[in-house]
C-alpha cells in the first residue's frame, strides 16, 4: 500500500476485510476485518507481483489489490477450518 499512509492503510484494510466477508457471506467485527484486509493486502500484493499484474499505486489500486488478497485469505481460512 505504497503513498496512501499509515491512516490510508487502516481504512483500505477495514473496507477490504468488509468487502472480503460480504463477498464470501461471512460476518466479522471491525478488528477482525482490520487484520483480514492488512494481511490480505500482503498477499494480494504478492499474488499480483507472481502473476506479473501491475496495479497503479494509491487508494483505488491499494483497494483492489486489498480486497482480492482478503477474498483469497477467508477462502484459504475457510478450507481448513472444515
Amino acid at each position: 500500500m505504497t503513498g496512501v499512509g499509515i491512516f490510508g492503510a487502516i481504512i483500505i484494510g477495514i473496507l477490504a476485510g468488509w468487502i472480503a466477508e460480504k463477498t464470501l457471506g461471512r460476518s466479522h467485527g471491525l478488528l477482525t476485518n482490520l487484520v483480514v484486509g492488512l494481511i490480505g493486502s500482503f498477499l494480494g500484493a504478492a499474488l499480483f507481483s507472481t502473476l506479473g499484474i501491475n496495479v497503479q499505486a494509491g487508494w483505488i489500486g491499494s483497494l483492489i489489490v486489498s480486497s482480492v488478497g482478503a477474498v483469497v485469505l477467508l477462502f484459504l481460512l475457510g478450507l481448513f477450518r472444515r
